[in-house]
């Protein structure tokens, strides 16, 4: 077979399809950039990370952050700590929302979020109790936990890192079909309110809290 052959045999690119390919590398790089310029100007709150599906990432919506972030602001008070297990959505806007005198933590896998300094613990639920910077067991007034997969294999050591970091008060994001484990790992039920994400998800999603919350 002659070179010309070899190269004919080689699919080729339409002139749409390489234009489509081409907008979405310049947009990736554009970004990039974003990310580096408000890193270098101390402004991450301004940082828009996309979710990494091989994450099992799905953002919350802007109106479900802000009702989660209301409440617990609302049960901690003003000098009160949260802990976000999983949950960068909320975590960012109660970095918007919080006053300085609070404490909030980010509890995650994806080392994207370091951008947000000590304020980011490295977090893997196959080591529940293991934690990239020290964590006093019973530290947070309030935890709230949105484990990255729908599985018992998934929440079970979550809940012993909720368990672990509570005072007492938990709120927990995760499908509706994880109601019973939820009720006998954590003691939550299940409340009014549904949590929404920016993607339409194929499961059915709730929200479950252990105390009497505004979002019942």
């Amino acid at each position: 077979m002659s070179d010309c052959e070899a190269e004919d045999d080689v699919p080729q690119l339409s002139a749409a399809t390489l234009a489509v390919l081409q907008e979405f590398y310049a947009e990736q790089a554009d970004r990039r950039q974003q990310l580096q310029d408000a890193i270098q100007r101390h402004d991450v709150g301004k940082v828009v990370l996309e979710e990494d599906w091989n994450l099992s990432q799905f953002w919350y919506s802007d109106d479900t952050a802000t009702v989660l972030a209301e409440e617990v602001l609302d049960v901690v008070g003003p000098r009160g700590s949260i802990a976000c297990l999983s949950c960068p959505t909320l975590y960012k806007k109660l970095r918007q929302v919080k006053p300085d005198t609070g404490r909030a933590v980010l509890l995650e896998f994806d080392q994207r979020f370091d951008i947000y300094g000590e304020d980011f613990v490295f977090y893997d639920f196959n080591n529940p109790l293991e934690f990239s910077q020290l964590l006093q067991e019973k530290s947070f007034d309030i935890v709230v936990a949105d484990p990255p997969y729908l599985s018992e294999d998934c929440l079970t050591p979550v809940a012993e890192t909720v368990r672990f970091l509570t005072t007492g008060k938990i709120i927990l994001c995760t499908g509706t079909k994880m109601e019973d484990l939820a009720w006998t790992l954590l003691g939550v039920k299940p409340c009014a309110f549904k949590p929404q994400h920016t993607r339409n998800l194929g499961n059915k999603f709730s929200c479950y809290v252990n105390y009497n919350s505004g979002l019942s």
